[in-house]
């Protein structure tokens, strides 16, 4: 199993920094989402399903996003997520936002990938944590630019 808990500041209001992680925004901050289609409930709850389609060089995967919490306050947002991809892994994937001030947004971004059969924990033996780290640091990244254009 691999997991991560990453932090960084972003110089944009909370509430600007949050619209990014709603429904006709996740292209913007996950760039190889291709579809994203409510299918139960509302983006705005816990228990919300979505079909996903994610896109890897030439293959497309498809699989349901489920929502596990969903909370939006004025100083804090958060969201969890959890999804299996390609049959092999359970990824679970946590968006906490706390207000600074105004101007100001601490991003929080908290996640595990974990094999659920054999070949999904032998290829995490495989990859290397450095690799994974590559990408966490690219989404913290990603969040910050597409927050502070305009």
């Amino acid at each position: 199993m691999i997991q991560w808990n990453e932090e960084t500041m972003i110089e944009a209001n909370i509430e600007k920094v949050w619209s990014l992680f709603s429904d006709k925004n996740i292209k913007r901050i996950m760039p190889k989402v291709e579809e994203h289609t409510l299918i139960e409930k509302t983006e705005e709850e816990a228990g919300a399903k979505h079909q996903q389609k994610y896109r890897e060089g030439k293959r497309v995967e498809t699989y349901i996003v489920e929502t596990l919490a969903y909370e939006n306050l004025p100083d804090r947002k958060r969201k969890q997520i959890q999804f299996v991809l390609g049959k092999a892994f359970e990824i679970t994937l946590t968006f906490t936002l706390i207000k600074i001030d105004e101007t100001h947004t601490k991003f929080i971004y908290e996640g595990q990938n974990k094999g659920v059969n054999f070949v999904g924990r032998a290829m995490l033996k495989l990859g290397s944590e450095k690799s994974n780290n590559i990408v966490v640091q690219e989404f913290l990244k990603k969040v910050e630019e597409e927050a502070l254009k305009v």
